[in-house]
C-alpha cells in the first residue's frame, strides 16, 4: 500500500497532500490538548509499532504481497488523532530512511494509511463496543473487524488513486502518463490482497493484541475515559514487545514478490513494454538516506545477508521514530506544570 513515486501525477500528489498536510495540523492540535507530556512515549511505541508490522510482508495468491498496519490498534488504544500521528510519523521515517513509499506521494500514503485506516476503524471499534466493560470479549471482537473493514476501506483508497490516472492523466495518444493500471484493474487487485490476506492480518493482530491488553495491561484500553485520572499507563512493558518484533523481522523476506503496485520502472517496462513518461520522469525522485529497501548496500546477496540488513533497518527505524518523538516529549513537557490539588501535569 505504499505508492512510489512516479504513480501518481502532482496534482493527485498534490490534492492529497494538501488534505494530510491539514490533518497533521488538527491532529497535532487535538492530540496536544488531550495527550500530556508523560503520555508521549506511547506515540513514540505506536510508531514503532507500526514501523515494524509493515515489515511483515506476507504473500498473496497472485505472487504480491501486502501487509498489515497496526492502524486499527492504534485507534483503539491512542483514540484516532494521535493514531494518525504515529502512523505518519512511521511513515515519514519509511520514506525518507529506508526508501518505502515516495517523497512525492507521502501525502497519498498518510492520507490512505494514517487517516482513513485508523479514523474508519475508531468509529467501528466504538459502534460495536459500546459502552460494554474494558474487559469484555465484545471490545476485541470489535478491535478485530474494526481492523479489517479499516484496512480494507484504506487498500480500496489507493487502488482507487492508481486506477484514475490513465484515466486523467494521459498524452494525446492514450498512453498513460503515470499508473498503467485503469480502475478495473487497480481496485481488484488492491481488494484481493486486502479483502482475503493483509485484512485477516491486520484483523489478528488488533483482536489479540487488544485480548492481550485486556488481561496484562487493561490501564492502556482506558487512557482516552476521563475516568482514567492520574493512572500512568504501564507503557514500559511493551518495549521488549517491539525488540521481538524487530528481531523477527527476517520474517517479512519470506515473502516472494513484490507488493501490487509498488513495482519499479524496470519491472513496468517488463510488463507494459514501456514506461509511462511521468512515471520514468519521477521514479527515484529520492535516494533512501539510510537503508533502501531496509537492506545494506552491496551486502544483500544471500538471505542471511538480507536477514542482517532488515534487523539492522529495523532497530535504525524505532531508534529514529524514539528520538524524534521523546524531543517532541520534552518541548511539550515544558509548556505543563504541577497540578498543585494532583500532583500531575496540566496544560498550562
Amino acid at each position: 500500500m505504499h505508492i512510489p513515486d512516479g504513480y501518481l501525477s502532482p496534482q493527485t500528489c498534490g490534492v492529497l497532500g494538501a488534505a494530510s498536510a491539514v490533518t497533521t495540523a488538527v491532529s497535532t492540535y487535538k492530540t496536544a490538548k488531550t495527550v500530556k507530556a508523560r503520555y508521549i512515549p506511547l506515540l513514540a511505541i505506536g510508531a514503532a509499532f507500526s514501523f515494524l508490522i509493515m515489515m511483515f510482508n506476507v504473500p498473496i495468491p497472485d505472487g504480491t504481497t501486502a501487509h498489515g498496519v497496526g492502524g486499527a490498534l492504534l485507534a483503539v488504544v491512542l483514540g484516532p488523532w494521535a493514531a494518525f500521528i504515529s502512523i505518519s510519523i512511521a511513515l515519514i521515517i519509511q520514506a525518507l530512511f529506508f526508501g518505502d513509499g515516495g517523497i512525492l506521494a507521502l501525502g497519498a500514503n498518510i492520507f490512505n494509511m494514517a487517516f482513513i485506516l485508523p479514523f474508519a476503524a475508531y468509529f467501528i471499534y466504538t459502534w460495536i463496543s459500546g459502552q460494554s466493560p474494558v474487559t469484555a470479549k465484545r471490545r476485541w471482537i470489535a478491535a478485530g473487524i474494526a481492523g479489517y473493514v479499516g484496512l480494507n476501506l484504506a487498500a480500496l483508497a489507493a487502488g482507487v488513486e492508481f486506477g484514475l490516472q490513465p484515466l486523467l492523466f494521459h498524452a494525446a495518444d492514450g498512453t498513460p502518463l503515470y499508473s498503467p493500471y485503469g480502475l478495473g484493474v487497480a481496485v481488484p487487485a488492491m481488494a484481493l490482497a486486502h479483502l482475503l490476506v493483509a485484512g485477516p492480518v491486520e484483523a489478528v493482530i488488533s483482536g489479540l493484541v487488544v485480548s492481550y491488553l485486556q488481561k496484562t495491561n487493561p490501564s492502556l484500553l482506558t487512557l482516552r475515559a476521563p475516568a482514567a485520572g492520574g493512572e500512568s499507563p504501564r507503557w514500559k512493558k511493551i518495549l521488549p514487545a517491539l525488540g521481538i518484533l524487530a528481531l523477527l523481522s527476517p520474517f517479512g523476506l519470506l515473502a516472494q514478490g513484490t507488493a501490487w503496485g509498488e513495482w519499479g520502472a524496470e519491472e513496468i517496462q517488463a510488463k507494459f513494454g514501456f514506461i509511462p513518461a511521468g512515471m520514468d520522469k519521477f521514479t527515484g525522485f529520492w535516494k533512501p538516506l539510510l537503508f533502501p529497501d531496509y537492506s545494506v548496500r552491496g551486502w544483500d546477496q544471500t538471505f542471511w545477508q538480507q536477514a542482517v540488513g532488515y534487523i539492522a533497518a529495523a532497530i535504525a527505524g524505532v531508534v529514529l521514530i524514539m528520538i524524534i518523538v521523546l524531543a517532541v516529549q520534552k518541548l511539550m513537557a515544558k509548556g505543563e506544570k504541577p497540578d498543585e490539588t494532583t500532583g500531575l501535569a496540566a496544560r498550562k
